[in-house]
């Protein structure tokens, strides 16, 4: 933190106009500048990430890779490094864990897996470094680890030179003046093995202290769109299709499509739905750190994803007041509401009913199709992408959904447990 604090202080401290050590910026973009206020020159005082102090150069403030509050999971690692993982911190201890419990959640996201996603070909084997003792954590910080085993960092040599469309790499360049071209690096989806990681120790959480049940599952892929169903699908259900939707027949009319748009080079987008069981009325916070607003931003994190919506969401508009309010009535010995179209949160707070929202995501921005660009130095230019990549990342987003939704859920609980049932008054 020293070096974070040096750069505040400079910050504070510095006189306007004073000498600094800009960042290095990618060949062709201009730096940013503005005009300093009357009197001043034109000398404004750098902003924090634009520029550095020289004494401190290198020094760089900390960037944002951590979710939660209470519970909080660290992700680290590039798509074609060595390893990607994530350290987990406020785990409570004495929590029964194998590494099998973790695994069986990668295995669901790992690629390869089947015909309809990238070949690439990774065990994603989980390895516990820190945390965990004869069986049990201890409450010190969860370290976990997978390694990077078929990597191929020269599929994306033509990228290192060119854009390629709605990726992150023309922003990533634009931001820190830097980025790694491999498969992304850090936009890269591989970064989430670590939620899915995590979110497996905060699945058994939830599960042991109030039988919360999670389940994600794909509802519609480009057009095709299941109808919705009847009951709180199963994994068994959900597992049952490649494509994770637990409709035989739309799965399977699924299936082809994505096959089929494959083999043109193109990709797919679509919905993903989650629905949550058993969790308890007053998880969540009634301003900013509203419950809908955290799964919201837990949603909007993940690569590919374009929108959210929870209970009526958008249809919920349509609707007067009258037809949308969810009623209240006593049953089986607690409040209990008619209908749930606010998707079990009100008011920022869970109200105990079913929570439900659905997250779409985009077509894969890299297709397998010449594509028009430009170069780091702004030149036009045309990409014919290589790699191996999914045709559509529904499929194996369905865990990855599940799982940054227990970890919203589990550093609720702790907040709501350490604010509200620690001190008895």
């Amino acid at each position: 933190m020293a070096g974070v604090d040096s750069v505040r202080r400079w910050l504070i401290d510095a006189p306007v106009g004073s000498k600094f050590q800009p960042l290095p910026r990618a060949a062709g973009f201009p730096r940013l500048t503005a005009a300093g206020p009357p009197g001043s020159g034109g000398r404004v005082r750098p902003r924090v990430g634009a520029c550095l102090p020289a004494a401190d150069k290198s020094r760089s403030p900390v960037v944002p890779n951590s979710f939660g509050k209470l519970f909080t999971v660290t992700t680290w690692g590039e798509s074609h490094g060595g390893a990607v993982g994530v350290v987990v911190d406020g785990c409570p201890p004495r929590l029964p864990l194998e590494a099998g419990e973790i695994q069986s959640e990668l295995d669901r996201r790992r690629p390869g897996q089947s015909d309809i996603v990238t070949p690439r070909q990774e065990e994603d084997r989980v390895e516990i470094l820190a945390g965990l003792f004869e069986g049990r954590t201890t409450g010190a910080p969860l370290s976990l680890l997978v390694r990077n085993t078929d990597a191929r960092p020269g599929a994306y040599d033509e990228v290192k030179e060119k854009f390629r469309p709605s990726h992150a790499d023309f922003t990533t360049q634009a931001k820190y003046g830097i980025r790694d071209h491999r498969g992304g690096g850090r936009s890269s989806a591989r970064e989430t093995i670590g939620r899915v990681a995590a979110g497996a120790v905060a699945r058994k959480i939830l599960r042991l202290a109030g039988g919360v049940e999670i389940r994600a599952f794909v509802t519609r892929i480009h057009d095709l769109e299941a109808p919705p169903p009847e009951h709180f699908p199963t994994l068994e259900e959900v597992e049952a299709f490649p494509v994770r939707c637990p409709d035989p027949a739309t799965a399977a009319r699924m299936v082809e499509r994505i096959k089929a748009v494959r083999a043109e080079g193109d990709s797919l987008g679509g919905l993903i739905e989650c629905r949550v069981r058993g969790v308890p009325a007053g998880l969540g916070e009634p301003v900013f750190d509203r419950l809908e607003a955290d799964l919201a931003k837990a949603m909007l994190s993940l690569p590919a994803t374009k929108g959210f919506e929870i209970g009526s969401g958008f249809a919920g508009t349509l609707l007067k007041g009258s037809a949308h309010n969810d009623v209240f009535e006593s049953r089986d010995g607690r409040v209990r509401t008619r209908t749930n179209r606010s998707g079990g949160v009100q008011g920022g707070i869970s109200n105990g009913e079913e929570i439900w929202f659905r997250v779409a995501f985009k077509p894969t921005a890299t297709i397998l199709q010449p594509q028009a660009t430009v170069d780091v130095q702004g030149r036009p230019a045309v990409l014919a992408a290589r790699g191996r990549h999914d045709p559509c990342v529904l499929p194996r987003a369905v865990p990855i959904v599940e799982a940054m939704t227990a970890l919203v859920l589990v550093d609720h609980w702790l907040r709501q447990s350490a604010q509200n049932q620690t001190f008895k008054f």
